[in-house]
């Protein structure tokens, strides 16, 4: 079976508000990829480019991408890799990795579509019950505590909220308000998207310490490994990275600078199907528990096969250009017997939300 064209389309999809100590997310911008192999077998991807600017640029690319990879075989570690090689003097993160990771993902759909498997299977694990978060926006206690207990109340295991308010009160307050609206059972995360200082953030993670937090995310910049290091040192609360690092490589450095804790990953950052299984290799050796960012539907088929699989992080941001979204029970996510990754189209929609 050979790869034999692309269908690509920009889509903005809207959603409610969400707010970060970095900005506020009103859409969603997709590029939605679908290749075509010359068997009729079809494989789907998203790339979600944050903004609408990187919207064209980013289909222009994949466009580009189609005449290296047209008429090869469909193997998608052989295919990743050598787009890899291929642009490795002009880079391989930001836009390009998006791209790359884009191709990849419809790949690994198109495979296991091809063999009539969900990815999960086809990546030898069998379906698990796989826990889930709901993420809250910077949107204060009063708020923060009303959109966790409605979390908790549709049964997921955990909740995480964007916090790094002016003052270090604020965030205390919000997690407070949170744990009192959900009870001691469920999980608390929260998130600071990179948005203090080293010296800000010791300070902030030492009066954490008594609150019960599963993690606290990012509360430095993200490739600065040397401070998280550090910070880990101090901290009892354990913390979490790797939404925001590039491929293997990345979480490879970070380990070696000693930032163990947790790791997210990104399925399109971190490099697709392909960088996500060599992500979860480096984990499962070094005992990190491993979680996702975003893309829930192939998140929960990738965690089912990752050995240090800890949390799914649950959005439902893009369920409406989706035609089956993914499904939770009792706080789980529920992988079925349908072939291939959890990504399909809802024709009718992208048209009618089409960039």
């Amino acid at each position: 079976m050979k790869i034999a064209r692309f269908d690509i389309h920009a889509v903005k999809v809207p959603m409610p508000p969400h707010r970060t100590a970095s900005g506020v997310v009103t859409a969603s911008p997709l590029v939605l990829l679908t290749v075509h192999t010359d068997a009729g077998v079809q494989g789907h991807s998203i790339t979600f480019t944050y903004t609408e600017a990187a919207l064209r640029p980013t289909a222009d690319l994949l466009r580009n991408f189609e005449a290296w990879v047209s008429g090869k075989p469909l193997a998608p570690e052989t295919v990743t890799d050598g787009l890899l090689a291929r642009l490795r003097l002009l880079g391989t993160t930001g836009l390009v990795g998006m791209a790359i990771a884009a191709v990849d993902m419809a790949l690994w759909d198109a495979l296991a579509r091809s063999q009539q498997v969900p990815l999960h299977r086809l990546l030898g694990a069998e379906s698990r019950p796989q826990p889930a978060y709901g993420g809250v926006g910077f949107d204060g206690a009063e708020a923060s505590a009303r959109a966790a207990e409605a979390w908790a109340r549709q049964g997921l295991r955990g909740v995480k909220a964007k916090i790094g308010y002016p003052t270090l009160g604020e965030d205390i307050a919000v997690v407070r308000a949170m744990r009192a609206a959900v009870g001691p059972d469920v999980a608390l995360m929260v998130d600071y998207n990179q948005s203090l200082s080293p010296t800000e953030a010791q300070g902030r993670l030492q009066a954490l310490q008594g609150e019960g937090l599963a993690w606290v995310e990012e509360p430095v910049a993200s490739h600065d490994f040397a401070a998280l290091a550090r910070l880990a040192d101090v901290s009892a609360t354990p913390l979490q990275a790797g939404e925001n690092w590039w491929g293997p490589l990345e979480f490879r450095q970070a380990l070696e600078a000693g930032v163990r804790d947790h790791f997210m990953a990104d399925v399109m950052k971190v490099g697709g199907v392909t960088g996500w299984r060599r992500v979860a290799a480096l984990a499962h050796t070094w005992g990190v528990p491993l979680s996702s960012h975003l893309w829930p539907e192939t998140s929960a088929q990738l965690l089912a096969a990752s050995g240090t699989a800890a949390w799914l992080e649950y959005i439902d941001w893009w369920n409406p250009i989706l035609r089956k979204p993914l499904r939770l029970e009792q706080g789980c996510a529920v992988l079925d017997d349908d072939p291939g990754s959890g990504i399909e189209f809802d024709a009718v929609a992208v048209e009618r939300l089409r960039a």
